[in-house]
C-alpha cells in the first residue's frame, strides 16, 4: 500500500486530525494564541492586518502556519502527481462566499479548526459555534440536494494554479527580509501587532515547519472539518468525520498533558459569551463553507493543488478580514462588532440568494 493509500484510508485520515489536534495543541504552547494553535480564519485575518488591509492593531501578523498549508499542499501535490492547474467554477460567487465566511467566522471568533481546538481546551462557548456550523452546512446540503451547481471546473494555464502559491511564497520572502523590530508595529512594509493575539506566536520556523507538515497531510488525507459534517448529514459517511473528531479527541488530551485545559464559559481567551452570535456567526461560516465546497482549510490545500478557484475563495476571505474590521463586524473578547448583527443577516441572504439561483433543474 502506497503513501496516497495510507493517508486516505479510513485509519489515515484519523492519524492525520490526531497529529494536526496534537500540533496545534504544541503551537500555542510553543507561543501561538491560547485555543488558537491553529485558526485559519483567524491567521489570514492577522495575515490582511500584516498587508495593511485592515488597521486593528492587536491582529496584524505574517502567519507563516497559512503559508506552510499551501506550499506544503503544493509539495504533496507535485510528488504525487495530482497537482492539476483548474478554474472556471463561478469564481466571482467564490469570492463572494469567503467574503461572508470571513465574516461569519469573526462574528463567533474563530473557523471550524478553531471552534474544534476551543471545545478541546474547555470553551464550552464553542458547543455554540460548533452548533450553528451543523446547522449552516445543513443547509447548505439543502440546496445541494436541490440542484445547487456552481458549474464546472477546467482545466488552464499553468500559471493559475501557481498564482496563490508564488504569493504565499511572497509573502514568506516579505516575511524574512522585513522582520519585526522588538517594540515597533511596522517595519517598512509589513505591519505587526505589539500586543494582543497577533504578538504572540511560535517561532518563524517552527510555525511554518509545521505549517508545511499540516499541508502534506491534509493535502494527502483530503482532511476537511466541513466535509466531515456535510458528509455525514448527506451521504451518512464518517470517513471524513474520523479526522475531525481525532482532532477534538487528542487535541483535548494534548492539552490536559500540557496544562492548558480550562473548562467553563467565562473568562475564555479570545472568546465572547453571547451565544446567540456564536451561533449564527457560524452558522453563516458554515453555509457558505458548503457552498464553496470545503473548510478554509481545505480551501488552502486544494488551492497548493493548482484549484484556482479555490485561490479565489482564500482571497474572499482575506478580503472578508479587511472589510469586517474596517467596518465594525468583528467579534472581540467584550462582545460582537457595532455591526455584527446587520453582517450576519445581510451574510446570510447573500448566502441564500446564492443557494436559491444557482441551482440545476434535475430532470
Amino acid at each position: 500500500m502506497n503513501m496516497k493509500n495510507i493517508l486516505a484510508s479510513r485509519w489515515g485520515i484519523i492519524v492525520v486530525g490526531a497529529l494536526i489536534g496534537i500540533l496545534a495543541t504544541l503551537l500555542q504552547k510553543l507561543g501561538n494564541p491560547a485555543n488558537m494553535g491553529i485558526c485559519v480564519a483567524c491567521f489570514e485575518r492577522d495575515i490582511a492586518g500584516a498587508i495593511g488591509l485592515h488597521r486593528a492593531a492587536v491582529v496584524q501578523y505574517m502567519r507563516p502556519e497559512i503559508i506552510g498549508f499551501v506550499l506544503g499542499a503544493f509539495v504533496a501535490a507535485l510528488l504525487s502527481r495530482e497537482y492539476r492547474p483548474r478554474a472556471g467554477s463561478a469564481p466571482i460567487v467564490r469570492f463572494i462566499l469567503g467574503v461572508f465566511a470571513m465574516i461569519g467566522a469573526l462574528v463567533f471568533l474563530g473557523c471550524p479548526w478553531r471552534a474544534v481546538l476551543r471545545l478541546a481546551g474547555g470553551d464550552l462557548n464553542a458547543i455554540l459555534g460548533l452548533a450553528g456550523l451543523t446547522f449552516g452546512i445543513w443547509i447548505g446540503t439543502l440546496f445541494l440536494r436541490g440542484g445547487y451547481d456552481l458549474g464546472r471546473t477546467q482545466s488552464t494555464y499553468a500559471s493559475v494554479g501557481l498564482l496563490l502559491p508564488l504569493t504565499m511564497l511572497g509573502f514568506l520572502t516579505l516575511l524574512f527580509l522585513h522582520p519585526q523590530i522588538p517594540g515597533e508595529p511596522k517595519n517598512d512594509i509589513l505591519f505587526y501587532s505589539v500586543k494582543g493575539p497577533g504578538a504572540m506566536h511560535a517561532a518563524l520556523f517552527i510555525s511554518l515547519g509545521i505549517g508545511l507538515i499540516v499541508g502534506i497531510l491534509a493535502q494527502r488525507s483530503r482532511f476537511c472539518t466541513m466535509g466531515a459534517i456535510r458528509d455525514l448529514v448527506l451521504f451518512r459517511q464518517t470517513h471524513l468525520l474520523g479526522g475531525f473528531l481525532a482532532l477534538l479527541v487528542f487535541a483535548f488530551l494534548s492539552n490536559l498533558v500540557l496544562g492548558q485545559f480550562s473548562a467553563g464559559f467565562e473568562n475564555q481567551p479570545v472568546a465572547h459569551t453571547l451565544h446567540v452570535w456564536n451561533f449564527a456567526g457560524m452558522a453563516l461560516a458554515g453555509l457558505a463553507f458548503c457552498l464553496a465546497g470545503g473548510c478554509p482549510g481545505r480551501q488552502l490545500f486544494l488551492s497548493g493543488e493548482g484549484d484556482g478557484d479555490a485561490a479565489v475563495f482564500v482571497l474572499g476571505m482575506i478580503v472578508g478580514a479587511g472589510i469586517s474590521h474596517n467596518f465594525g463586524m468583528a467579534s472581540s473578547p467584550s462582545g460582537i462588532g457595532l455591526h455584527g448583527v446587520e453582517a450576519v443577516f445581510v451574510g446570510l441572504a447573500v448566502c441564500l440568494f446564492i443557494g436559491f439561483t444557482m441551482r440545476k433543474k434535475i430532470a
